[in-house]
């Protein structure tokens, strides 16, 4: 299993924290964002990430040179990450999706024991960890399921179907990462796709094939970071606590 990290934005919603910096290096603890996700990869067992890197990319690239863990974190430069949301990152870095994968997010910390539950979970082609809580605002990732299938996912679901929220980590398995992988080329060849999200591919998949199953993690601890008031939360999550 390897792992995939999407860190090619600057995070213009963490201004001016992220004037001089891109996102994925903010300080969290006594590492970085990044850091923190490539620390709890390695402590799961994951020997190789490929990191996405776009704004400041020389800063991102000195920080994986910097460590020396048995995890190798390789970066790879989107040129266009200014134009492009994040479906183009994933095309930018199609040919690493040739075995299983976790996809994850740029701005998703989570603990150790969550991310052990996907990896422990049943083999499925793809899996969308989810969480659940009492209602979803307009900027959470909401998803509709039958069951534990995932049937729709998106910002705009309505409230009535959205039943519970993706955190940011996927997992492929089988034949899953052909499938996104073809879809995510299908999905670059149209007029909207430089503009797409990747789970928009997701959300394509599920409604054509019903392949896509959920993992829910409620319970587990876990973080998004997009604003000051995410960041300056990090500090009460337990799992991210400095050591005495």
């Amino acid at each position: 299993m390897k792992a995939i990290i999407l860190s090619a934005g600057r995070g213009s919603r963490l201004l001016p924290l992220t004037e001089n910096m891109p996102k994925c290096l903010l300080p969290v603890r006594d590492t970085t964002l990044l850091g923190c996700q490539l620390d709890t990869l390695e402590a799961a067992g994951i020997r190789h990430a490929t990191v996405v890197t776009g704004f400041m990319p020389g800063l991102v690239e000195a920080e994986l040179a910097s460590r020396n863990g048995p995890l190798k974190a390789t970066p790879f430069f989107n040129p266009f990450f200014q134009v492009a949301d994040n479906l183009a990152s994933c095309w930018m870095v199609r040919e690493q999706m040739d075995e299983e994968f976790l996809l994850i997010n740029g701005d998703t910390l989570f603990e150790i024991s969550l991310l052990q539950d996907v990896l422990s979970s049943p083999v499925r082609p793809i899996q969308v960890t989810i969480d659940r809580k009492v209602s979803y605002d307009s900027d959470d990732m909401k998803v509709t399921l039958d069951g534990t299938r995932l049937m729709a996912i998106g910002k705009s679901l309505a409230q009535a179907d959205s039943h519970a929220e993706s955190i940011g980590l996927l997992r492929f398995m089988g034949e899953g990462p052909g499938m996104f992988r073809a879809k995510i080329e299908q999905m670059l060849r149209t007029q909207d796709g430089i503009s797409a999200w990747f789970l928009k591919a997701i959300d394509a998949i599920a409604r054509t094939t019903g392949e896509v199953e959920t993992l829910s993690i409620q319970g587990r601890a876990w973080a998004e970071v997009d604003t000051v008031a995410d960041f300056e939360a990090l500090g009460s999550l337990p799992f991210l606590a400095r050591p005495d």
